[in-house]
């Protein structure tokens, strides 16, 4: 980490901070800046934000005995591959956390991420197999489970009513000390990749901490700012939103500007920060470090498929890598967005024309568009329907970015909450899940109708999960995906009526440069003026055109596999989904270079639909004629 120092007012020492700049602010809190932030904990306490003393104690009493669990596996483990028994008495093993519960802003009944970590004589096999037996004995050890095939390979199970996900790192150590410290890069040496993955999780957890001035101060704002994106529904990595590392760096960065400020006026910060933001400028905590491991790290400069990350967030610990890869062009316009919105409200909570709690009201999704598209995952058992819609969302964003590819679909917006299916809208034995994702059709121009045919997006995607579920063979008589198009005032036929009854609507104004974000963007000018790295991002942008109204018709109810919708002016939607034999590997694309099919964006209306819903200017600079990717903190 590199320290830096700040002048201060003359006859104060210099405050050392944190981050690859400058920070833009050392004010001092001021009285109503703690009134403020008392407010503040006022609002988050009904939410559950805030865990009670005995629920806390608990946890440490579990963490404590699953400890000296993993240390007995560990010494029976070295006893089996006959060490000899001075060896056996100092091998160790411990029990690391990460994630929320690490960072300390974990919620009630949240839980816990962790890490067993084991010598070098300590095989993976011997932690799914001897210790997944060893745990099935334990009385206290419920609904165990273990995904050994996983990007990241885990053991989940319940200890003593606290769920815990468990991972495995094997190190090249013939001991394991309790004062093993993960945060050095030469831990990772000799190491295969899914022992690196694994210890990633801590290694990030552990650097954002020690990379913010105050973590009493940014434990309470990640937690507001936490509660503040479930609340308003842009609270999931899966789907293309934010997951929690992301949020955390995110606020640990408001930290590093503004080291001395309390919670309440981070979380302002925080909203003036990144609804100004300039993406896909990267944030970064840290200067990036290269450890000479030859281990894959993020940088456009030389891996193409970087260049087209759109809202690139760098986890801080080696090797760097974008915790935000799933974001889209509607899930980035879609969270801009937000972050406008809450600094509206949050100018108005300073003001004191507003309190807290507006912050975390729930925005109304099921008014907020015209087009619908509904998609039903059901399956005739519990069990697996279970594991039919962890499939089924973890595929989601391939839908998203299909949609988003249709050259007459503005945006494609996904609530991450799912509903259970009603009656009259399934079989009676079935279980069956819904989402919906909102659709803004573009304007078509001096044209009466346009037919828009959305059977290949929908399509393509239910191949990649049908594909997915083969492959892994998970696919079981009963599993089915629908996708259906249904207008707004359709939805009462899947929805109860609380959740689609109009509510008033609230308009946000654009927010023109105040004084203040004046003089940050010039302090975030100059710090970053020796931050340069010439490479051309390529990215999608999308703007927010009106969609065409809807010709008058009478509602007839929405068919299952396909429709078709007249819209003035502009386009008539249909849409099937049913199985396919044929792979198309679309899901590839999500994250890297578009794939383009005849009706895609082109980059021309790409390049215009980028100037026509930017709010500023200038997403590429340019230095000496050439555009730049700044890193604008």
């Amino acid at each position: 980490m590199k320290e830096m120092s700040s002048t201060m007012p003359s006859g104060q020492q210099p405050q050392k901070h944190y981050g690859i700049t400058s920070a833009i602010s050392l004010a001092p809190p001021r009285e109503i800046d703690h009134q403020y932030t008392k407010k503040l904990c006022d609002a988050m306490k009904p939410f559950g934000v805030f865990e009670d003393e005995e629920e806390l104690n608990h946890r440490l009493a579990v963490l404590g005995k699953l400890n000296n669990f993993v240390k007995e596996w560990i010494a029976e483990i070295s006893e089996l591959k006959n060490l000899p028994p001075s060896a056996i008495s100092c091998v160790g093993g411990k029990i690391f956390t990460f994630g929320s519960y690490r960072l300390g802003v974990h919620t009630k009944g949240a839980d816990i991420d962790a890490l067993c970590v084991a010598p070098r004589h300590v095989e993976r096999s011997d932690f799914f197999q001897s210790f997944f037996e060893k745990l099935k004995q334990h009385e206290e050890i419920k609904d165990l489970r273990a995904v050994e095939d996983a990007f990241v390979p885990v053991i989940k199970f319940k200890f003593d009513g606290i769920e815990i996900d468990l991972l495995f790192a094997r190190l090249a150590l013939q001991s394991i000390p309790d004062n093993l410290d993960l945060r050095g890069d030469s831990i990772l040496r000799n190491l295969d990749i899914r022992c690196i993955r694994s210890l990633n999780g801590c290694r990030v957890t552990d650097e954002i901490l020690y990379l913010v001035p105050n973590k009493e101060n940014f434990r309470l704002t990640l937690r507001a700012i936490k509660l503040w994106a479930k609340r308003r529904g842009i609270y999931s990595n899966m789907l293309g939103f934010l997951g929690g590392v992301s949020w955390a760096m995110l606020v640990a960065r408001t930290c590093q500007l503004y080291p001395n400020a309390v919670a309440a006026t981070l979380v302002h910060k925080f909203f003036l920060v990144f609804s100004k933001w300039e993406w896909p400028n990267p944030v970064l905590l840290k200067q990036p470090e290269d450890s000479n491991l030859n281990l894959p790290v993020w940088d456009p400069r030389v891996n193409p498929s970087d260049r087209y990350h759109l809202m690139p967030i760098i986890t801080p610990a080696y090797p760097q890598q974008n915790s935000t890869y799933n974001v889209s062009t509607s899930t980035r316009t879609i969270m801009s967005e937000e972050f406008k919105y809450g600094l509206s409200v949050t100018d108005e909570i300073l003001q004191g024309k507003a309190e807290w709690s507006k912050l975390f009201e729930p925005p109304n999704f099921f008014q907020k568009y015209k087009h619908y598209i509904v998609l039903t995952a059901s399956a005739s058992t519990e069990e697996n329907h279970l594991e039919w819609i962890g499939l089924v969302e973890s595929k989601i964003r391939v839908l998203v970015g299909n949609l988003e590819r249709n050259e007459y679909i503005t945006l494609a917006h996904v609530n991450p909450q799912s509903f259970p299916g009603s009656k009259e809208n399934r079989n009676e034995n079935d279980f069956v899940s819904m989402w919906f994702i909102g659709i803004i059709f573009k304007k078509v121009e001096n044209a009466e109708s346009v037919n828009i045919d959305l059977t290949y997006d929908i399509q393509s995607f239910t191949d990649t999960v049908y594909r997915q579920a083969n492959n892994i063979n998970m696919l079981k008589e009963g599993m089915k995906i629908e996708a259906t198009h249904v207008k707004k005032k359709q939805l009462h036929q899947y929805l109860p009526p609380e959740l689609v009854q109009k509510k008033k609507r609230v308009r946000v104004s654009s927010w023109a440069l105040d004084k203040e974000w004046k003089h940050t963007m010039v302090l975030l000018s100059l710090l970053t003026f020796n931050y340069l790295t010439k490479v051309q991002p390529q990215y999608l942008t999308l703007s927010h055109s009106e969609e065409p109204s809807v010709k008058a018709k009478p509602p007839s109810p929405p068919a299952s596999s396909s429709v078709t919708t007249v819209l003035s002016g502009s386009v008539k939607p249909n849409t099937t989904s049913s199985p396919r034999e044929e792979p198309n590997g679309l899901e590839d694309s999500v994250n890297g270079a578009p794939a383009k099919r005849p009706h895609s964006p082109t980059q021309e209306d790409l390049a215009k639909r980028h100037k026509d819903s930017e709010v500023e200017e200038g997403v590429l600079s340019s230095w000496g004629g050439e555009p730049v990717w700044i890193c604008s903190e």
